[in-house]
């Protein structure tokens, strides 16, 4: 396949509930619509089924909020229950907005800790995998084990960018690829050095996923993209982080400079 060619394949599935077997229901997918895995293919997850599978939903009768949790409730405009599970399953709070809290929760920024309550059954929510990094390498191993191909895996999740409305992909857990793809040094159109550039593979590809997974009642939560411009590695994938002094939009708040409206 050219290399400036890249498919995407919607692959639907039943409704998943907990304890199924996504290597399983992959598979069961590929084979009703008369596909299988290839050598260099990547499979995109949505998080929220990966959870799922895993038994990350939580009935929220069965949460009982602390105090701390029924103080930023009611700032937040936020059901003390759920806001009791952001507070364990967040690493920070650092504000909010009436029906949110934004956290950092496994290192990056997060609306209330990434619990989802849609595509939930009423009164559950569902919590994000417990460590996507180890689910995404369980299935790639897996999935390359049972084509007899390299396969990468990709679990992501839908956020939001500063200041535009709307959802894009982020990548949780990455394994069998480059997840970050360092252009430092390649050249522009005009022969100029590249500075800093780095393409976030693995974000780029979830937020192309996204389009055919929807956010409703699609029933796809996976999507095979096949012929991806990307850099096969053995095991997972470390998604790399950078400090918040190093970040463009928390450097700015920390910074002590003008301000000029």
């Amino acid at each position: 396949m050219d290399e400036r060619r890249m498919e995407l394949i919607g692959l639907r599935t039943r409704i998943i509930r907990p304890g199924d077997d996504m290597v399983r229901v992959i598979s069961d997918a590929l084979e009703r619509q008369g596909l299988a895995l290839q050598s260099r293919d990547v499979i995109i997850l949505a998080e929220s089924a990966v959870a799922t599978a895993e038994g990350r939903v939580i009935p929220l009768d069965s949460v009982t909020p602390g105090a701390q949790a029924m103080q930023l409730a009611e700032k937040y405009c936020i059901d003390p229950r759920k806001m009791q599970l952001i507070l364990q399953e967040c690493d920070e709070v650092l504000g909010g907005i009436p029906g949110v809290a934004v956290t950092i929760t496994k290192g990056v920024l997060s609306a209330n800790a990434g619990i989802d309550c849609s595509n939930a059954p009423p009164g559950f929510v569902v919590l994000l995998p417990a460590d996507p990094k180890k689910s995404a390498l369980e299935m790639s191993r897996r999935l390359s084990d049972t084509y007899g191909a390299d396969i990468g895996v990709i679990i992501g999740d839908s956020r939001t960018q500063p200041l535009r409305l709307g959802c894009m992909g982020i990548a949780l857990g990455c394994a069998g690829i480059e997840p970050v793809e360092d252009a430092r040094g390649t050249k522009d159109l005009f022969g100029r050095p590249l500075e800093v550039t780095r393409k976030a593979i693995a974000d780029n590809l979830v937020s192309a996923a996204e389009i055919i997974m929807g956010e409703a009642d699609e029933q796809t939560p996976a999507v095979l993209v096949r012929g991806a411009p990307v850099n096969f590695k053995d095991g997972d994938a470390e998604i790399p982080l950078i400090a918040r002094e190093e970040c463009m939009y928390f450097g700015i708040f920390n910074a002590k400079s003008a301000w000029y409206r």
